[in-house]
């Protein structure tokens, strides 16, 4: 049955003729021994289609099984033409609307076809049972060749009795762990579930295999792989659920949602609805983490911008070029939310792994939690307060103290004097021929050569005036001119907040007018206290005297209090301006 495509405006969703299998319903009695039914749509979508074609088709009752299949013509393009890619999904009689429930599975371009009844369905597609009404196959035409692309899709309806759909089961939020402790994860990963190759079983026996302590489920623009972990998990291994939300203008981890939520894919920047999405995310309690920003994919490249951010994947799987523009872009980002004041953005790494040899925890994000479960992993993830590491054989401790007992971790914030000294303290273990850089705001202010052995201290001294933030960046010896080594592991930051002044201070006064005299003054950090002239200026000094409970002071000058400042409380002569006329 061949059939045109219908016209509509540009980038809005296009729907095909009904196919109907008119009289196929049961008998009065219900019967469910009716032969299988079968209908062939043929057809050829244009260049400059929308991203989605909804192909109707009309489910009477009794319908036991839906079988879809579709087979598509990959024209030969010349070089620098796309050629033709289609995706294949469906959506139930409840509907296609944007985030309604009538979501029932998506295979991308993995898969040649797939099945749904009650007790079962393709890995990718939610089981359950297949009642009568309009259903829709979404054709989603990724990329079309200037020939257009030809298609041909095959529904098969089975008549018979409903089989049970199981209760699904979802992994538990809490593993033994090992207290307040460093976890090691990885948060991208794909089995049969999207276009990966792996099934769950290999997937939780390659973590373990690589010294993860959790993983995330994030399989493309479905969740059905959230029940799919039924006696994989275990003190040692926490998995957590979720997605990656695929659009055309990026993808992005929906990390950690509730188990069995689905969030939809179908949009793009233009359309201005990634904020409500995100929103969707956090209400089912995960993080909104956009992956590879800078991919070179088509539709991966990530173009929603990073105001709905939790966290950024700016090292994905081996690391590539690509990466080193994320995190180049993401270290942009942390001078702009220190020159706003505002809140910034954590950095995570994932293998992204599909099939083997892929390599499961390659990066991992290694992560300070206080527990071994959901919400302590990703308190620690929102936090920042971790660093990513190539594999579970790098561990690293990195902080700053100022010396008087003030001291601050990855993710954490110092607070110190402008020109107060800071040290940087970076301990590694497991990075054998590498190179180990301290990054600031300015850019990476210091470098050193780690011993042969892979382990090390490195130490720096700096000050809040001169690095707002610290972060370490651990590289291999560069392979390719021009660009640096690939890192063996990379802090989120370290910030160094100057600390604001809290003054007491005394003003003498002269004359009636000098009360109105304008002082500039931060009424949350100064308290000012005015002091008439007396006795050739002896009585202010004994009324700083008085009010600070010191006898040592001699007030036969003002001059009496600063030298005090600088002598016995040890401030530096160069940071104490003496009262002056």
């Amino acid at each position: 049955m061949p059939v045109g495509l219908i016209g509509a405006d540009q980038g809005e969703p296009v729907t095909l003729p009904t196919v109907s299998f008119a009289n196929a319903a049961p008998g009065k009695e219900g019967g469910t021994d009716r032969a299988d039914l079968t209908k062939t749509v043929r057809g050829t979508l244009p260049t400059g289609s929308p991203d989605f074609v909804y192909l109707p088709v009309d489910v009477p009752r009794g319908v036991r099984e839906i079988a879809v299949s579709y087979t598509y013509v990959k024209t030969p393009v010349p070089a620098g033409a796309q050629g033709n890619a289609l995706d294949i999904g469906i959506f139930d009689e409840r509907g296609t609307e944007p985030g309604g429930p009538g979501f029932r599975g998506w295979s991308g371009g993995a898969r040649d076809g797939f099945f749904i009844r009650a007790d079962e369905a393709t890995p990718g597609y939610v089981a359950g049972p297949v009642r009568a009404g309009t259903w829709h196959i979404a054709l989603g035409p990724y990329t079309v060749a200037p020939e257009g692309l030809p298609y041909e899709v095959t529904i098969t309806l089975r008549f018979g009795e409903a089989g049970t759909t199981p209760t699904p089961v979802y992994p538990p939020e809490h593993a033994g762990g090992r207290g307040r402790a460093w976890y090691r994860g990885d948060c991208h990963l794909h089995s049969v579930h999207s276009d990966g190759k792996r099934t769950p079983a290999e997937i939780a026996t390659a973590a373990r295999a690589a010294g993860l302590d959790f993983i995330n489920s994030s399989e493309h623009n479905t969740h059905t792989a959230h029940s799919a972990w039924q006696g994989l998990w275990g003190d040692d291994l926490l998995i957590l659920t979720g997605e990656e939300i695929t659009t055309r203008n990026g993808h992005v981890i929906a990390l950690s949602t509730d188990p069995g939520t689905f969030v939809d894919w179908r949009y793009r920047a233009r359309d201005n609805r990634f904020g409500h999405y995100a929103k969707a995310v956090r209400r089912a309690g995960g993080l909104v983490v956009p992956a590879h920003p800078h991919a070179t994919c088509i539709g991966c490249h990530w173009k929603f911008g990073f105001g709905e951010a939790d966290a950024v994947e700016v090292w994905n799987g081996p690391y590539t070029p690509e990466d080193e523009i994320a995190l180049a872009e993401w270290d942009n980002s942390l001078v702009a939310a220190v020159r706003a004041s505002k809140p910034w953005i954590p950095a995570m790494g994932n293998s992204d792994a599909h099939r083997e040899p892929d390599t499961v925890g390659l990066p991992q994000t290694v992560v300070l939690a206080e527990e071994l479960s959901r919400d302590a992993i990703l308190a620690g993830i929102r936090a920042g307060r971790s660093y990513i590491a190539e594999s579970s054989a790098v561990a690293l401790s990195f902080g700053v103290s100022d010396g008087r007992g003030g001291h601050a971790g990855i993710g954490e914030r110092l607070r110190a004097g402008a020109d107060g000294p800071v040290t940087v303290r970076l301990e590694v273990t497991g990075v054998p021929g590498c190179t180990a850089h301290f990054v600031t705001d300015q850019g990476t202010l210091f470098t050193s050569t780690l011993p042969e052995s892979g382990s090390g201290t490195v130490e720096w001294r700096t000050t809040p005036m001169y690095a707002a933030y610290v972060r370490a960046e651990v590289r291999h010896p560069a392979t390719v001119p021009g660009l640096p080594g690939a890192p063996a592991a990379l802090t989120n930051p370290v910030f160094l907040d100057i600390s604001s002044c809290l003054a007491t201070l005394w003003f003498e006064t002269t004359h009636a007018s000098d009360e109105k005299l304008p002082l500039r003054l931060d009424p949350d950090h100064h308290t000012l206290h005015r002091v008439p002239r007396r006795d050739a200026g002896t009585h202010l000094a004994d009324e700083v005297k008085s009010a600070m409970s010191i006898s040592s002071w001699s007030t036969a000058t003002t001059r009496s209090p600063a030298a005090f400042v600088r002598k016995e409380l040890d401030v530096a002569k160069e940071r104490v301006n003496a009262p002056g006329y």
